[in-house]
């Protein structure tokens, strides 16, 4: 395996290849964090960078990781643990926005233009947000609500991120990791260990209501959708929320009792064969026996952390997907 790690100088004019100890970890989540990149470095005269310097990871020639120097931790050996963050650090910038018709691509785009993110490849994501109002909040939040808005009123899932120094916006449709007859699969063999939850707990509703205070007509409308036979087992486990003008209030409660109507599980995969295709929002074939169930099937990555030595490349994956809520 042939890792390159290099980091921009100090004066941001040239670049320097750090001494660095095994051990560098890659960690991304699906939503509302950064890539993140850990490594140790031994700490003598060439070493001249400083935090804001650039940070390259390549690993077997691909472009695994870009982003900057945001940390620095020495100790009595002199080594430095370095911290860097991908242009995803920025988006936890806080600022007031009004917005109309848009969809959550082009909120995207705004924004990245604003703060001077560099973009890659955004998919279109169909779904216009007629207003919002984003009052004292983060980029990370207002790009995560256009998100969550898109998921409830299409069903259809988006993933942020950082793709080797350009923000992408992709469906879960252009993140499965392989090809036909050649998806990645974790399975016994490839997965060291993993860790196995099933709950109604959390992010489980089997009823639905949702209010509009309809200005034109003075009344408030109510629009419920439920499931009377979880209900009965259960109990009643009620989602509510308000709706903006402009949207469909019974398809809503419909396409929120679909998503949340079930019990949700949870999965991580620990010291699996690492690849570097794989990362939060990647979508994997997992087939596990978990002793009450069998899985067999696509399952996306919630997060993903990576573990880089000269001779091993292994990763954890904490997994969502079907009744698994990552």
């Amino acid at each position: 395996m042939d890792i390159e790690l290099l980091t921009g100088n100090e004066a941001g004019t040239g670049a320097c290849i750090p001494a660095v100890e095994e051990g560098i970890e890659w960690t991304t989540e699906r939503k509302g964090s950064p890539g993140k990149l850990v490594f140790k470095a031994l700490g003598d005269d060439a070493l001249d960078f400083s935090e804001g310097s650039a940070v390259r990871l390549k690993v077997d020639g691909r472009g695994v990781f870009f982003g900057f120097v945001f940390k620095q931790q020495r100790d009595r050996e002199g080594i430095i643990t370095v911290t860097a963050y991908d242009q995803l650090r920025y988006l936890k910038n806080k600022d007031t926005k009004v917005y109309g018709n848009r969809t959550a691509a082009q909120l995207v785009r705004m924004l990245a233009r604003e703060f001077s993110l560099n973009v890659g490849e955004l998919e279109d994501t169909g779904y216009v947000i007629a207003s919002r109002v984003e009052e004292d909040s983060s980029l990370f939040e207002m790009v995560e609500n256009a998100l969550d808005l898109t998921l409830q009123n299409t069903g259809e899932m988006y993933v942020l991120y950082d793709d080797f120094g350009k923000l992408a916006l992709k469906g879960l449709g252009s993140m499965y990791v392989g090809g036909q007859g050649g998806y990645l699969m974790i399975d016994e063999e490839t997965g060291e260990n993993f860790e196995y939850t099933s709950s109604i707990d959390d992010s489980t509703y089997n009823k639905v209501k949702l209010t509009y205070d309809n200005e034109d007509t003075g009344r408030r409308e109510v629009y419920i959708a439920q499931d009377s036979g979880n209900m009965n087992r259960w109990g009643v486990l009620q989602y509510f929320d308000t709706l903006s003008k402009g949207e469909n209030g019974q398809a809503k409660a419909d396409a929120l009792l679909k998503l949340y109507n079930k019990k949700t599980r949870s999965l991580k995969v620990t010291g699996a064969f690492g690849d570097t295709r794989v990362r939060a929002g990647s979508m994997v074939v997992v087939n596990l026996n978990l002793g009450d169930m069998q899985v067999k099937n696509f399952m996306l990555v919630e997060k993903c952390r990576h573990v880089f030595r000269e001779n091993d490349h292994r990763m954890d994956l904490t997994l969502r997907g079907g009744e698994f809520i990552g």
